[in-house]
């Protein structure tokens, strides 16, 4: 059975149900830093999540050709970033309302600018996406460039070596063929 806890987030009363079966060490923070943690810990389950990836990369196929790399921004980017806040925004705080009943998206961004550093690189990153139309362009060019194959090339910094010379194989290989 999950247990539920109710905790003040700014000015609301939020509850929350607890759907983990591990026990965790309670820290010495606050109510409202608790439920900050709690809020990204979710967040984190949710963009991890099958169907937001699913979600994502649907929208992401559906629009990464629109973009383009330079300093020049087209008018039909503005569209597609009101699309991508309202489809993947609107998921997160559906999902957020479902565990935490009374969540409020706009306490929790209020909350989120005094957390910012507290954040995973990650999760910041993409919760960026929904308000700096810039890292939302530059995860579009992301996308674009690994779908084209102009992904970082790591290759170049591998090297090959064999554990064994060829002599050294070759007295091996004499060795076990004398033994027979």
């Amino acid at each position: 059975m999950a247990a539920r806890e109710r905790i003040l987030f700014g000015d609301n009363a939020v509850e929350m149900e607890n759907m983990e079966e591990e026990d965790f060490a309670v820290s010495n923070s606050s109510g409202a830093d608790a439920t900050f943690d709690t809020v990204v810990g979710y967040i984190e389950d949710i963009m991890m999540g099958d169907e937001f990836q699913q979600l994502q990369r649907n929208f992401m196929e559906k629009h990464y050709l629109e973009f383009e790399d330079s300093e020049e921004n087209k008018l039909s980017y503005t569209p597609i970033f009101n699309e991508h806040i309202d489809l993947l925004e609107k998921y997160i705080e559906q999902q957020l309302i479902e565990r935490m009943p009374g969540f409020s998206m706009t306490a929790f961004t209020t909350s989120l600018q005094q957390h910012k550093d507290e954040i995973a690189g990650d999760i910041f990153d993409m919760l960026l996406t929904f308000t700096d139309f810039l890292a939302f362009k530059e995860m579009f060019l992301d996308y674009r460039a690994e779908k084209e194959g102009r992904g970082f090339d790591l290759s170049g910094g591998l090297v090959v070596r064999s554990l064994t010379t060829s002599s050294s194989a070759s007295l091996t290989v004499n060795n076990c063929l004398s033994f027979q």
